[in-house]
């Protein structure tokens, strides 16, 4: 609406001013000059004049489609949001199994069956600086060179492996959905800034060391990671969903792993030049749903190749 035609349809409302009418619907003077200097009001402005005049028909305005266009992907991720919570609860029940697998029962306690010390919040950090690593971080050496984003999607894939399991360790699966759950929401950069990914995915390091030397409780510790990880994934590029099949696709290798001589030290990392990670992501990449049978049999085909 036009201020000028505005300026008409309120006099005509029986607003003795524009002062009035402003008291009505709480603006400010530097609102109504600023109307005044683009000869135009707002949409929502617009829109209180023509519920106050009863018509039937509501204004037309550009400003509003491009509102509800700016609304559709988050209506779409708010519709996908809503299988979350399932798809959390699966990741968690993987863990559990892969950790009792692997590690024997009452692992939470802190030693495997082979009486070895467990520490997720070490791992945690260990696996930041491998995250760091696949960045151009250096001033000495390949200044110029591209961060190697599928890594860094895997390290953060690893990272949560390991937050699962400290969670875990600390709560159960139903505690565990319920405070990760609200912070699934969220749409990943498409354009990322390698020096603020760095400087956010450091912050996990700090948190696990913060924990692990008593300057923070274990509890809030763990609110704090939950939100610092997505943090991370959402400037890293990494969408829940994304990372959600990048994780049955790394936890089914880790099971792939196990199950031939990882432990033991015989099992094989490079296949025929290229690290199990890539197959693996090669192979996911080809599936729409990641089945954990289908994608154990093509590891299988594939690691057969370079024995």
């Amino acid at each position: 609406m036009l201020y000028k035609d505005f300026k008409t349809s309120i006099k005509s409302l029986g607003f003795l001013s524009i002062e009035d009418f402003m008291k009505y619907i709480g603006v400010t003077s530097s609102d109504v000059l600023e109307w005044e200097e683009k000869d135009e009001v707002p949409y929502t402005v617009s829109l209180i004049v023509h519920l106050l005049k009863g018509e039937g028909e509501l204004p037309n305005n550009t400003a509003l489609d491009s509102v509800v266009e700016e609304c559709l992907p988050l209506a779409s991720l708010l519709e996908e949001a809503s299988s979350f919570p399932h798809k959390l609860e699966e990741m968690f029940l993987l863990q559990k199994e892969l950790n009792d697998s692997t590690n024997g029962k009452n692992w939470e306690l802190g030693v495997n069956k082979f009486g070895k010390e467990i520490n997720w919040l070490r791992c945690i950090h260990m696996e930041v600086a491998e995250l760091i690593d696949s960045a151009p971080w250096k001033h000495w050496k390949n200044i110029s060179a591209d961060p190697d984003m599928k890594n860094i999607h895997v390290e953060l894939v690893d990272i949560w492996h390991f937050l699962m399991s400290y969670i875990l360790q600390e709560t159960n699966v139903p505690k565990g959905v319920s405070l990760v759950n609200t912070h699934c929401i969220y749409e990943a950069v498409e354009d990322v800034d390698v020096k603020l990914m760095i400087k956010e995915s450091e912050k996990l390091s700090y948190i696990s060391l913060a924990i692990e030397t008593g300057n923070m409780p274990s509890f809030s510790g763990i609110e704090r990671f939950i939100d610092q990880f997505f943090r991370t994934c959402k400037i890293s590029g990494l969408s829940f969903t994304w990372l959600q099949k990048l994780y049955i696709g790394k936890n089914c290798l880790n099971k792939f792993r196990q199950d031939n001589g990882y432990k033991e030290g015989t099992y094989i990392k490079e296949w025929n030049g290229r690290e199990d990670n890539v197959v693996m992501i090669e192979i996911i990449d080809t599936m729409e749903n990641v089945s954990f049978d289908i994608l154990t049999e093509e590891l299988t085909k594939a690691y057969s190749k370079c024995k």
